[in-house]
C-alpha cells in the first residue's frame, strides 16, 4: 500500500521536513506500507531503478536527515555498514553476516536485565540488541 504523494508530504511537513521533490520520491520508496531495512546504496539502487534522479550523497543526507526527525531508526551494523529501518519503535535485530540481511527479533522472546545506572545527568534512551547469524551450511 503506498501513500499517496499528498501524505508523504503531510508526513515530511509534520516532522519538520521540507517536502522537496527529492525528499518525497524516497519517502515513497521507504514508506510503502511495509516495515523494512535499506542501506543508502539499496534505496540508490531502487531509485535508479525506477527513475528517480538522485544522487548517492542525497540519499545519504536524507536518509540522515529522515533519522533526525524521527522518521528512521538508524541500526549500525559493523563500521560503516549502517541500515535505516523504518520500524522505529523500541526493538532488536537479526543481522545474518553471510546475506547481510537484517531482521526485527520478536521483543517478547528477549528479557534485559541488569541495565548499569546511567551517570549523573545522563539517562539511557534505548538499548541495542544485534544478534548476529552465520548459515552453518555456508561454513
Amino acid at each position: 500500500m503506498t501513500l499517496p504523494a499528498m501524505d508523504i508530504a503531510e508526513r515530511l511537513r509534520a516532522a519538520g521536513l521540507r517536502p522537496t521533490r527529492q525528499r518525497v520520491a524516497l519517502a515513497r520508496l521507504l514508506f510503502d506500507g511495509c516495515d523494512r531495512h535499506v542501506t543508502a546504496e539499496l534505496l540508490h539502487e531502487e531509485a535508479q531503478s525506477r527513475k528517480v534522479p538522485v544522487s548517492l550523497a542525497t540519499v545519504y543526507n536524507t536518509l540522515h536527515q529522515f533519522t533526525e526527525a524521527g522518521l528512521l531508526r538508524e541500526v549500525a551494523v559493523e563500521g560503516a555498514k549502517t541500515y535505516f529501518d523504518t520500524n522505529t519503535s523500541n526493538h532488536f535485530h537479526f543481522f545474518c553476516e553471510n546475506s547481510g540481511t537484517l531482521l526485527d527479533i520478536d521483543t517478547a522472546s528477549i528479557r534485559i536485565e541488569g541495565l548499569p545506572q546511567a551517570p549523573d545527568g545522563m539517562s539511557i534512551s534505548r538499548v541495542d540488541v544485534l544478534v548476529r547469524l552465520v548459515d552453518d551450511r555456508k561454513r
